[in-house]
């Protein structure tokens, strides 16, 4: 079975205007470093185990920050209040405060970052 075979996304990209902008609105919410990949575009990749869904930050012609179109919804694990917290610190508009998820699928939130996604957080 290869790694992708059961998720439905095997890989993500959010659009940037600002790289540097982005980059610094993403390390500073999720509090984690992203990596610089080499690309004919600018492109970080978010952190993510061997083997796991991942996903980058891309400045491409061919792609643009959108409030209204699909959604990446970030793993937050169990750190959904700290995350919307510095979210606050850092100007961001929180679209959806956090909500609890029946059936026991944890919480969420939604807010726009700062290229102008519209992007989710999800914890268990």
């Amino acid at each position: 079975m290869s790694k992708f075979e059961g998720n439905a996304v095997t890989w993500f990209e959010i659009p940037a205007t600002d790289m540097q902008r982005a980059v610094h609105f993403y390390e500073t919410l999720l509090d984690k470093k992203l990596c610089a990949f080499p690309s004919a575009v600018p492109y970080f990749m978010f952190p993510a185990e061997q083997g796991a869904v991942a996903g980058a930050l891309i400045h491409s012609p061919l792609q643009k920050p959108t409030a209204d179109g699909t959604m990446v919804y970030l793993n937050v694990d169990g750190q959904l209040d700290a995350t919307l917290g510095r979210a606050n610190t850092l100007g961001t508009t929180v679209l959806v405060p956090r909500t609890e998820i029946p059936g026991g699928f944890g919480s969420y939130a939604c807010l726009l970052d700062s290229e102008g996604n519209h992007i989710g957080l999800h914890s268990r």
